[in-house]
């Protein structure tokens, strides 16, 4: 222990060796972080048995077992503690096997000491934001993912978890599910929440100046380099860089890549030295990253370091049970920003929403919503002011194969077209049921007064002889 003042937050190193331990100690000292000092796991278990710790450092390897073990009762039976990991150098397979079983963050040997002195910041402030923010989770409150489906409070919660971390975090989903809001989030409820967050489309930069986006150049480093340029990574610094379609990186800035969340620093285009950098990486895609690496087009050991952990956004077609909320949401948003009332939508036409397949996720749900909100009259929102695709919202709630036979024929316009197909989808289910209208709902998976509705509109309220 030291002289710190009495309310110094406390922090527990373990290490075999002696002289590690104490370079550690010292530079927490400096700090103004009090220390408790263990040479192996049954030390360090009295030590959490007696004190209530805001940081943890621990070495991989110990006389009486693995220190990945006391990372998961850590994690476990104080999950307020921040634990890093000291890893040997270069040892990233380690790192990542720590990560996963709940470790902050890794520092490798020999210890870097303004990377160790970044590590101890961001773990402190992620005790100070605890102890702010008390038993309630931030993400619960004003969260801007709508929904109450199982689908979405799972993804609330692994969210909560993963700010806590600064594992690398991949984040996969269709387009329009929201992986940077999700990405967003993480960076707003961790440590980092006040630092920069920096996100970058890969499959937008040009190949030949990717380079130098990211990583940053010195003036004269090629030509029309006039100026130095930090590069995205050096602007994320202390914060969150968030790598979206990271699978259209090429191989050769994979390579790169690999290099720089592994040192932990850049050489920017054109310098001599590399520059330590201090920043969380998460990435998405709506592509297989997995089946990239199959196919040879995404290295698997990179692949491995940004895949430590994965958060799945779930579609929108697979959780209809929150388009009420996120249609209200949304229409109250733009509402807002055309300064005007928000208007009543019909039942009918959130009924209709409920039943479509909406290929773009939330991102068309919002464009549908704005185009239905510059279209109505007398402030209310009916199913024709959304502009849906009938065949769409047919395709959905019919059984795989149902219309296959249907082809547009010469000179037939598409609402005609779009017609045919759902009489044939909505005939061939009826048909099957012997029209047992309950029973055909139910196979074309809509409701009966969906399907009452379509009937109606179609004039198939009698077997159809078309």
């Amino acid at each position: 222990m030291n002289d710190s003042p009495k309310n110094a937050p406390l922090a527990l190193v373990v290490d075999d060796e002696a002289d590690i331990r104490e370079l550690l100690e010292i530079t927490l000292l400096r700090m103004g972080v009090k220390v408790v000092g263990a040479a192996d796991l049954a030390t360090a278990r009295g030590a959490l048995a007696q004190h209530r710790f805001d940081l943890a450092l621990l070495d991989m390897r110990l006389p009486d077992g693995d220190g990945i073990e006391l990372v998961r009762e850590i994690t476990r039976d104080q999950p307020q503690t921040p634990v890093a990991m000291i890893t040997a150098h270069g040892n990233m397979e380690t790192a990542i096997e720590a990560l996963k079983a709940g470790a902050f963050d890794f520092v490798s040997k020999p210890v870097d000491l303004p990377v160790l002195r970044k590590l101890v910041e961001t773990a402190l402030k992620l005790s100070d934001s605890d102890a702010e923010a008390g038993e309630t989770p931030r993400s619960q409150a004003d969260s801007p993912l709508h929904g109450r489906s199982a689908a979405m409070e799972r993804v609330r919660a692994l969210i909560t978890k993963l700010a806590r971390s600064q594992a690398p975090v991949h984040i996969t989903g269709e387009s329009g599910t929201g992986k940077e809001l999700a990405a967003r989030l993480i960076h707003q409820q961790g440590p980092r929440w006040n630092r920069p967050f920096v996100a970058v489309n890969c499959g937008a930069i040009p190949h030949e100046l990717m380079e130098s986006e990211l990583f940053g150049h010195k003036k004269g480093a090629f030509t029309g380099a006039v100026a130095d340029n930090k590069g995205l990574f050096l602007e994320a610094d202390g914060g969150t860089l968030f790598l979206d379609e990271v699978a259209d990186l090429p191989l050769s800035m994979q390579v790169k890549l690999l290099r720089v969340i592994q040192e932990k620093k850049v050489r920017p285009v054109g310098a001599t030295r590399e520059v330590p950098v201090d920043v969380r990486i998460i990435s998405a895609t709506h592509q297989n990253l997995a089946a990239r690496v199959e196919e040879g087009l995404f290295r698997q050991d990179l692949y491995y370091r940004l895949n430590v952990i994965e958060l799945t956004m779930p579609a929108l077609r697979e959780r209809p049970e929150d388009i009420p909320e996120l249609t209200h949401h949304l229409l109250e948003s733009i509402a807002r920003n055309y300064q005007q009332e928000t208007p009543r939508i019909e039942p009918e036409a959130l009924e209709a929403l409920q039943h479509y397949p909406f290929p773009g996720n939330v991102r068309e749900l919002e464009n549908i919503l704005e185009r239905a909100f510059a279209l109505c009259e007398e402030g209310v929102i009916r199913r024709d002011d959304l502009g849906l695709l009938e065949g769409a919202v047919a395709g959905r709630d019919t059984p795989a194969g149902a219309a296959g036979g249907c082809r547009r024929q010469p000179n037939e316009g598409l609402e005609a077209f779009l017609a045919r197909v759902e009489r044939q989808a909505l005939r061939e289910a009826l048909d099957a049921c012997r029209w047992n209208r309950t029973a055909a709902a139910k196979e074309l998976g809509i409701s009966f007064r969906s399907l009452r509705y379509r009937l109606a509109k179609l004039g198939m309220e009698e077997p159809d002889e078309a």
